[in-house]
């Protein structure tokens, strides 16, 4: 049965386009998906997300377990607030979902995971769990919303109450704080997003997830869809799960070394795979891939290089850029950057030559150096 946030019938009513996103009934765009998109590189705008799950842990030991969790240090979180990005690894060194840890307490901690992945996530967290005697607790009475762009925490901290707005509006990058609305709304406000852009994800309490979303609508945030918002991340070099990793990738073959704390001392799972192929090379890797033709990359097509076949992650047409652009997994081996040719992609039966870049492809707006030839 397809499920609906608190905010489904609210998208409605401005006229959103509706599609099954993972079993939600989710707006894909309000009216132009290309319009949004350049709405959020260049003013602001606010998604739905209350499709993610968020999840407490509550504890004596919740920084122990942990530390055998995940790939990443969660002890590089030593103040309040403080969050930090990683993946949850099966014994293989797969990669069973991407989250965000936020660091309330030592006996609380708070993850945000991934909606298509809420069952398998909720399962695994609470069998690994029980060792630790660490509490597991969902949160279906939360709500979620994203406002990102150069103008978004401007916009939200005008909604917050004086008392708090000096505190939220000096929050770092990926430092997250309680704060009140001028109405008295209790809100959990992170410097965090996905689009690469500056802004909040917010997490309301579910009964004044629709107040809050019309207060933004007032205060000029206008809404983006699930369509726009896929363009910015793949711009901005994020990953999504179930389309660039998974399960049977880990995350030297997703570009997420940088997520990996190999810290001595600190046995998680997957760790002895993941210490194989640091030191070996991992037998593929995630390159981003430029068209300079006319067309669009997409997911499953086939990329041919000089170390084999791979294949067409996240695919798109990027807004900013005005070409195609892609994740691809390819074997390991030497992928030169720049000229097309060195690598192509079989397009209905024609290899069509692309040019290897680095990602992200957009940083702050701006089309990073390399990617427009």
């Amino acid at each position: 049965m397809t499920q609906k946030t608190v905010l489904n019938d609210t998208h409605r009513a401005l006229g959103a386009k509706m599609v099954d996103f993972g079993g939600w009934d989710m707006p894909i765009h309000y009216g132009s998906q290309i319009d949004e998109h350049h709405l959020v590189r260049q003013d602001a705008g606010m998604f739905d997300v209350s499709h993610m799950t968020v999840v407490d842990l509550r504890g004596e030991r919740v920084r122990d377990f942990l530390r055998h969790l995940v790939a990443n240090s969660v002890d590089k979180l030593q103040k309040p607030g403080k969050a930090l990005y990683t993946a949850m690894l099966n014994p293989q060194g797969g990669v069973i979902d991407d989250l965000i840890i936020y660091f309330l307490s030592e006996q609380f901690f708070r993850l945000v995971v991934n909606a298509a992945t809420r069952e398998k996530d909720l399962a695994w967290i609470g069998e690994q769990a029980r060792a630790f005697d660490v509490t597991v607790t969902e949160r279906p009475d939360f709500g979620m919303v994203a406002v990102q762009g150069p103008n978004a925490r401007e916009k939200v901290l005008g909604l917050l109450r004086e008392d708090d707005r000096a505190r939220i509006g000096k929050l770092g990058k990926f430092v997250a704080g309680d704060a009140r609305t001028v109405d008295g709304v209790e809100l959990f406000v992170a410097r965090t997003g996905y689009t690469g852009e500056d802004g909040f994800e917010i997490v309301v309490p579910e009964n004044q997830a629709v107040a809050l979303w019309n207060a933004l609508l007032g205060a000029g945030v206008k809404p983006a869809g699930l369509g726009a918002r896929d363009t910015l991340r793949l711009e901005a070099g994020m990953n999504l799960y179930g389309q660039d990793m998974d399960d049977d990738v880990s995350p030297y073959e997703a570009a997420l070394a940088w997520t990996v704390a190999l810290d001595e001392g600190r046995d998680f799972i997957g760790r002895d795979v993941l210490e194989q192929q640091k030191a070996n090379g991992a037998p593929r890797q995630m390159i981003g891939l430029v068209m300079d033709e006319k067309g669009v990359l997409r997911h499953g097509q086939k990329v041919v290089t000089a170390n084999g076949d791979g294949e067409i992650l996240s695919g798109t047409f990027s807004p900013t850029l005005g070409k195609a652009i892609a994740f691809a997994r390819v074997p390991a081996g030497d992928v030169p950057l720049g000229s097309a040719g060195n690598v192509r992609v079989d397009i209905r039966g024609r290899e069509i030559p692309v040019r290897v870049v680095k990602f992200p492809f957009v940083r702050d707006g701006q089309p990073q150096d390399g990617v427009l030839a």
